[in-house]
This record gives C-alpha cells, structure tokens and sequence, in this order.
C-alpha cells in the first residue's frame, strides 16, 4: 500500500508538450504576422476544430452518463448544449466565425462580474483588502466588457490577446518540455 506522498504522480509526457507548444506558437505567429489570407485560412480553421472539438466533448458527456450516473442531468444538459453549437458552427462556419470573438468578449464579461462579486463576498467575509480590490477590479472589467461586448474592435482585441497568448505560451511550452526532457 502506498501513501500519498509515497506515490509520484505521472507526468505529461516531454514530446506531447513540446508538440503542443509548437501548435501554439506556429497559430499564434501566423494569427499575427501571417498575411491576410493565412490569418483568415488558419482562424476559419481554429473555428471548424472548435466546432467538431464540441460536437465530440457532446457526444462523450452523453455516453458519461450510462458510465457514471452521478450528476446525469448536468451531463446531458452539456451535452446537448456541445452538440448543439457544435452543428451550429459545424453548420454555419462564417457566421460562428464573425459571433465568436463577440460570444467570447460577453462570456469574459460575466466571468468578471461573477469572480468580482465572489471576490467582494470573501473580502467582506474575512478574505482581505486584497480580494476586495481584486473584486472591484474584475466587477469593473466586467461591466467594461459585457456593455462593449458587440463593438468590433473588443472581438478583434481578444483575437490579437489570444495570438500573443499562443505564442508566449508555445515558448513556454517548448522550454518546459526540454527541461522535462532532461529531468
């Protein structure tokens, strides 16, 4: 019998993070230094893998539920909701192309105003100045993205954010496999 500090936990392994850091910064660089018709190629791309990427996780949450009857309505709720925007963008790749960074842009903005409020509670609970600030500050970049979700230049700015992202993170990735590697 093994303890819990006994037991070592697996690691991912190098070459599957090297191979996803690569991923990243080869779609972050062409999403910002690509030409014109290769940002539109590889992001109509990232759109049709997202929209089968849902469709699949639909399929898999539903079969959960004859494995693992614990919580089968959320299960199938998700699961119906995945395959449903999954066909949609499947379906209508242009139109998902153009409403995704707006969706994204709105969902940030309730993801902020709930991490602020949150953050409210715990800082009026005993959690400190810090989350109180932290909280006002989400509460406000909420309210900032939710009332702009529809301009267009707060769809692009998360598109640029999200290729900065890719590539950072794909460097990152790249080093940290290597030092897997030689670990």
């Amino acid at each position: 019998m093994t303890t819990a500090v006994a037991a070592q936990t697996k690691q991912r392994p190098w070459w599957l993070t090297l191979i996803t850091g690569v991923l990243a910064l080869v779609v972050g660089s062409i999403l910002l230094w690509g030409g014109f018709v290769n940002k539109v190629e590889t992001y109509m791309l990232l759109v049709q893998i997202l929209g089968i990427w849902w469709l699949v996780q639909g399929i898999f949450d539903i079969v959960a539920i004859f494995v693992d009857h614990s919580m089968w309505g959320w299960k199938l709720f998700m699961g119906i909701v995945s395959i449903a925007a999954g066909t949609y963008i499947l379906s209508y790749p242009i139109v998902s192309a153009v409403a995704l960074p707006k969706i994204f842009v709105l969902v940030m903005g309730i993801w902020g105003l709930m991490y602020g409020v949150i953050l409210l509670i715990m800082a009026f609970s005993g959690g400190g100045w810090g989350a109180g600030i932290l909280g006002v500050l989400g509460i406000i970049f909420g309210i900032a993205l939710t009332v702009n979700y529809a301009d267009p230049g707060m769809g692009l700015a998360m598109l640029w954010t999200a290729a900065v992202l890719g590539v950072i993170g794909g460097i990152a990735m790249i080093v940290q496999a290597f030092r897997q590697r030689s670990a």
